[in-house]
């Protein structure tokens, strides 16, 4: 019975590590949350390439915990607007920070 006391430990200590390892903090996301920012990030490049205003590739996307970040070069501050209501109405957006730039 010792034995199977002491693998029992281990195996709950080996599971609470695993466990702790890939929660988030502040300044970092877990797991679960990058997936979902990745899948974030994507339907807002997608959003943004399908918008017929917004041709341009020269707009970048990041993704950290829900909050969109545009940045970028556009020819005009219409453009910057537009591609800030364009990433808010995605689903699953909590917010968008805008450092896009006119050319």
């Amino acid at each position: 019975m010792t034995q199977f006391k002491r693998f029992s430990t281990f195996f709950l200590i080996a599971l609470l590590a695993f466990f702790v390892g890939c929660a988030a903090t502040p300044k970092q996301e877990g797991t679960g949350e990058y997936i979902d920012d990745s899948v974030l990030t994507a339907k807002v490049k997608a959003a943004i390439f399908n918008e017929p205003t917004l041709k341009s590739a020269e707009i970048n996307v990041e993704t950290f915990k829900g909050v969109v970040q545009l940045s970028g070069f556009v020819n005009t501050q219409t453009e910057i607007n537009n591609a800030a209501q364009v990433a808010q109405s995605v689903n699953g957006v909590k917010g968008v920070e805008n450092d896009m730039r006119v050319k």
